[in-house]
């Protein structure tokens, strides 16, 4: 069986950027598991995993665009401290949800000067091209109550 739309595959990866430092890796866990044509994983990965088998092994770069998408620095933005109620002291790293004209999204504490504090909406990886190593583990005919719900359950297709 080969990667294709509507069906479940599993994979270890190592994920590094384009400096060869790693971001990410799945050694010592279980296997990433995806619902292929459903939109679960960046669109430059899921492009290089289609038709592939078990047993393969592959090495993927992927451009940011179709990774986690370009820097937009509209996303950047100063706001009060006032503004954020009920938290005693705002710290760089943290991440709050917000509501934006995108629907919510998280965003994180970048700088805090004063009583000013810069958020970023980028995802952590925006601008950055990233590398997979990736060996293919399993692939499976996705359940129905998987495809219903448009993402890949546990072992044999059900939720835990």
């Amino acid at each position: 069986m080969n990667i294709s739309e509507n069906c479940v595959a599993s994979f270890h990866y190592t994920l590094t950027d384009g400096s060869g430092k790693v971001l990410d890796s799945s050694e010592g866990q279980e296997p990433l598991s995806y619902l292929h044509g459903a939109g679960n994983i960046i669109p430059g990965l899921e492009d290089a995993l289609e038709g592939k088998k078990v047993g393969d092994k592959l090495n993927v770069a992927v451009k940011a665009a179709e990774a986690y998408g370009l820097r937009d620095d509209s996303l950047v933005q100063q706001l009060p401290s006032n503004m954020f109620s009920g938290i005693d002291k705002i710290e760089v790293g943290m991440e709050f949800h917000a509501e934006t004209e995108q629907g919510l999204q998280v965003v994180t504490v970048t700088q805090v000067e004063g009583d000013q504090v810069t958020i970023d909406g980028n995802h952590p990886l925006a601008g950055v091209d990233l590398t997979f190593d990736v060996e293919i583990t399993d692939i499976r005919a996705a359940t129905e109550e998987e495809l219903n719900h448009g993402h890949a359950h546990g072992a044999g297709g059900h939720h835990h």
